[in-house]
């Protein structure tokens, strides 16, 4: 194989990876979410608890209760939380969030990470992970169920202490209640922990019952939301990253490790499983929301569709063990709620597998260690545009004596091009004859025809896993480089470096002897260096950058071989 086929070999493995890409977004996704609507002013509508003992129906927003022989109280959840008042929420603001908590429900319905903006130096627009708007409706819901006594669900209604917390500046964390009392003499007391630096919301709902007779129930934990909008018209939207990275639910167990369920198969393919030191999450591009329950327990996992809301929303939830709290006794239930990036070097401190949720999909062996690399090289250099670069010097420095072999067989190829071209000619268009010959020629000159291939083979999965560490690394997300690249995971926006990286091309196919190729083969070469451009300019500039930097040192490397190479043989004459 010459050097001239491995860049067609390229083209058709990118274009094949490109196609592959666009055909998991046309098959493997639900419809987006209708237009943006106004705010909703009132919370979704109540279900009617099932009975205890079967599962939940397809569009249940409350989950049942634990299976018990005792009759419903007529003050059951949903006659608690029938009509709850208009009340303003609880807005908490700490270094890295600003969250507002409904005390309907006592659920954090909007959440905005501040360290990170919608657009590059819109700091008045972070971006919005919870969001309580009907388009755009994305909330982390507790509560608990009782199928014989009273218990606030999330819809019931809390009171608060005051509608302001702020984290002050010598402050490590700060406690935000919720209060809800029945007259039977229950009493729960829902407590959200917020920690400086940390997106990790710690959460306690405290049962205590003084009444008269024991109280029996579950907790639960859920996140509830509509698919993402994403823009997907035109050459803007074909370049839009959001739409390659995966969009859904996703749970953890110990015994199946990671798993995810897109929206399209919450109907067909429903979670219904029991897990002892998991986690369940709603993901989507670089950031993501994940209840966190306690590691010991044995909790009922479960996926469902709330069709009666519209546009249709997406549940996935856990619900803890039945807890029975004595009269006089007070018992404590608590979680751990995620609200943030996909940071991978910490989010295995928090929880077992949390960091697969980011996904580098079938190239996660090699995309890890190269994100862990691009890391220690950022470190190193504090821009990641120049981490890439060194990146391409080590992975050059470690693939140097193949990419040698390469050049030296290429440039022995380009000498014997017209006893080759004498070849073609003497046997025409008999093919095996042809070839028989050349290889007889290759033997007589000691050359390897194959020799280029393994170097280009070998760094096709390190371009491919690139890709998805530019994709799915938040900490590359809006990260400039110098000059004109000020964000390395959105394209070039003057095409400047697709345009330099077609020229790198043409000049290699300069030296680059074409052995044995025929017309069509020769024609589709000669256009690869646009096709490539044109590709590239979809590309995000930090994986065009590298594959500038890759190429135009493997020109420089053959251009040097070359010349030593006519320098010897001229020496020799």
């Amino acid at each position: 194989m010459t050097s001239a086929r491995n860049f067609l070999l390229i083209a058709l493995l990118l274009i094949g990876f490109l196609l592959y890409m666009q055909w998991q977004e046309d098959y493997s996704r639900a419809p987006n979410a209708a237009v943006e609507t106004a705010p909703s002013s009132t919370p979704a509508g109540i279900s009617t608890a099932p009975a205890a003992s079967t599962p939940a129906p397809a569009n249940a927003d409350v989950p049942p209760a634990s299976a018990s022989t005792a009759t419903p109280a007529p003050n059951t959840p949903d006659s608690i939380s029938a009509s709850p008042p208009t009340a303003e929420p609880v807005v908490v603001t700490t270094d890295v969030l600003r969250v507002e908590i409904d005390p309907n429900g006592g659920n954090i319905v909007v959440a905005d990470l501040l360290a990170y903006l919608q657009q590059p130096g819109d700091f008045a627009h972070p971006v919005r992970l919870l969001d309580r708007r009907d388009a755009t409706f994305f909330v982390a819901q507790s509560g608990l169920v009782s199928a014989n006594a009273p218990a606030p669900d999330h819809q019931a209604h809390f009171t608060v202490e005051k509608n302001a917390y702020t984290l002050d500046a010598g402050a490590k964390s700060i406690e935000v209640p919720l209060l809800w009392t029945d007259a039977t003499g229950l009493g729960v007391r829902k407590v959200f922990v917020f920690t400086r630096g940390s997106y990790v919301i710690e959460q306690r709902q405290e049962i205590t019952n003084n009444s008269s007779v024991s109280w029996s129930g579950n907790a639960y934990r859920q996140l509830q939301r509509v698919p993402p909008v994403i823009d997907t018209a035109g050459l803007k939207g074909y370049s839009n990253t959001d739409r390659y990275s995966f969009a859904g639910a996703a749970w953890y167990s110990p015994g199946d490790k990671f798993q995810k369920l897109g929206f399209d198969a919450f109907e067909k393919s429903p979670l219904q499983k029991e897990i002892v030191g998991g986690w369940v999450a709603m993901l989507q591009h670089y950031f993501f929301a994940a209840w966190i329950p306690q590691s010991n327990e044995t909790e009922a996992y479960s996926t469902t569709p709330n069709a009666k809301a519209q546009p249709t929303r997406y549940i996935i939830r856990t619900k803890s063990p039945g807890l029975t709290v004595a009269p006089g006794e007070t018992k404590t239930d608590s979680a751990r709620l995620y609200v943030g990036p996909k940071l991978q070097g910490a989010l295995e401190e928090i929880a077992p597998g949390l960091s697969l949720t980011v996904d580098y999909g079938i190239f996660t062996v090699i995309a890890e260690p190269l994100h862990t690399l691009l890391a220690m090289l950022h470190k190193l250099t504090g821009n990641w545009g120049w981490a890439i670069i060194l990146l391409v010097l080590l992975i050059k420095a470690v693939f140097f004596k193949l990419s040698e072999a390469q050049f030296r067989s290429g440039a022995k190829m380009r000498k014997l091009q017209p006893r080759l071209a004498a070849l073609k000619e003497r046997y025409g268009d008999d093919r095996q004859k042809l070839n028989t010959a050349m290889m007889e020629l290759y033997k007589k000159e000691k050359i390897n025809p194959a020799a280029g291939c393994l170097p280009m083979l070998i760094q096709i999965p390190v371009f491919f896993a690139l890709y998805w560490v530019l994709l799915e690394s938040v900490e590359l997300r809006q990260a400039p480089f110098a000059l004109w690249i000020q964000n390395l995971t959105a394209p070039d926006p003057y095409f400047v470096l697709p345009i330099l990286n077609g020229a790198i091309m043409i000049a290699t196919q300069y030296l680059t002897p074409a052995v044995g190729m025929d017309p069509t083969q020769a024609k589709m070469m000669k256009i690869m260096p646009v096709v490539f451009a044109v590709l590239f300019a979809l590309f995000p500039a930090g994986l065009v950058l590298y594959y500038v930097v890759n190429g135009g040192l493997g020109l420089l490397q053959q251009w040097i071989i070359t010349k030593r190479i006519q320098s010897s043989e001229a020496a020799k004459a």
